[in-house]
């Protein structure tokens, strides 16, 4: 992949280039106004990981720029500062550095740098080895955790030490009030968190006064859009095949006090099957379908989109809200739950800035069914 050229000065026109972009794909659809959602201009990136490069006496923070005619080919590229990144990223790279060259134990066989950080301040960092982990880099470590104020895992072939915790807790603030999310280490979180605030700002917005009806979330994560809407709605049921978002999400909604939504770890295949009667089983019967009046669904999944069959499923719903990491596939469903949903709001969101990649938000209703007219 290409390393991001982070020039604050252009941020304005790349964002203009996106917004022509996405504009020219959806133009055979009837879509109102785009809404366009800004990021940060630089270090707008919560979490992202470095291969550490070594050479001699020396080592350094590298990514890999790949030759576009030649993918086999890569050129190693050394970062010693990374705007993309965070600034707490940022400022924690040459402090590890410089214990890393102090330390031989720290150093020595180390193949890879992660980092996950929040806007709440606190920093979880993974150093990944190609050599088992002892005693001594227990001591060195919890040392250079303390010296930092941050917390420390290491991984090597077959071994995890978790130092002080395994995860971090981000405050994101969505219309006026202050959530909390734990974000595990290794899992998917919203990289942009200034980004992240504004979807779900924006789903908030769009969802708002169905109190008396329920939502369906495929695709649920940690739990990120079912905290910021459960209010909207007497009740949530929401799906996700990850075990361990699945246990985030659920440690997310006790911390919120959100006492009305459900996360089964269901795939949306299955769910559909069990939404039939064609699935059974504990998980099934936990969900206790047949309390729920299903008036909304959202879904936000992964860069191939949803498949046809799910596309039919989800238009069965009077109101659909989609999140997208692609607009292409985002067209290609669009083309079919046109064919029952108007589109009554669509929003692009720049979630990472200097790149070709575009977050688009998509609010679709259901058409009335027209009656025929009586002679």
């Amino acid at each position: 992949m290409a390393i991001p050229t982070v020039d604050p000065a252009r941020y304005d026109e790349q964002l203009a280039e996106k917004q022509a972009y996405v504009e020219s794909t959806f133009a055979a659809f009837d879509t109102p106004a785009l809404e366009v959602y800004p990021s940060p201009p630089s270090h707008y990136r919560q979490r992202c990981e470095f291969r550490i490069w070594h050479e001699e006496d020396d080592l350094f923070y590298a990514m890999f720029e790949v030759d576009p005619e030649n993918p086999k080919n890569k050129r190693v590229v050394r970062l010693d500062q990374f705007p993309v990144a965070s600034a707490q990223i940022n400022e924690l790279m040459p402090k590890l550095r410089e214990a890393f060259l102090a330390s031989d134990e720290l150093r020595r066989r180390l193949f890879q740098v992660e980092f996950l950080t929040t806007l709440s301040g606190e920093a979880l960092v993974t150093l990944i080895y190609h050599r088992p982990l002892g005693d001594a880099w227990e001591a060195e470590a919890r040392a250079l955790e303390s010296a930092l104020g941050i917390m420390i895992i290491g991984r090597s072939r077959k071994q995890r030490l978790v130092l002080t915790r395994d995860h971090v807790w981000e405050r994101l603030t969505v219309d006026g009030r202050t959530l909390h999310y734990q974000q595990v280490e290794n899992s998917f979180t919203q990289p942009n968190a200034h980004i992240c605030q504004t979807m779900l700002g924006w789903a908030k917005e769009a969802t708002q006064g169905r109190q008396a009806e329920d939502l369906v979330e495929l695709y649920c994560g940690n739990g990120n859009f079912t905290i910021a809407l459960a209010e909207n709605f007497r009740r949530v049921l929401a799906t996700e095949i990850s075990r361990t978002s699945v246990a985030s999400a659920n440690v997310n909604l006790e911390a919120n006090g959100v006492t009305n939504a459900h996360v089964a770890r269901m795939s949306a295949e299955e769910f559909a099957l069990a939404l039939k009667g064609e699935k059974e089983g504990r998980r099934v019967a936990e969900m206790a379908l047949d309390e729920y009046d299903f008036s909304t669904v959202l879904v936000d999944p992964p860069r191939a989109g949803l498949d046809e069959q799910s596309c039919q499923q989800i238009s069965e719903y009077a109101q659909i809200v989609y999140i997208s990491c692609n607009p292409a596939t985002l067209a290609e469903n669009l083309t079919l739950l046109t064919k029952t949903h108007d589109i009554e709001r669509f929003a692009l969101f720049d979630q990472f800035p200097f790149t070709h990649h575009c977050e688009c938000g998509v609010l679709l209703t259901r058409r009335q069914p027209q009656v025929a007219s009586q002679s």
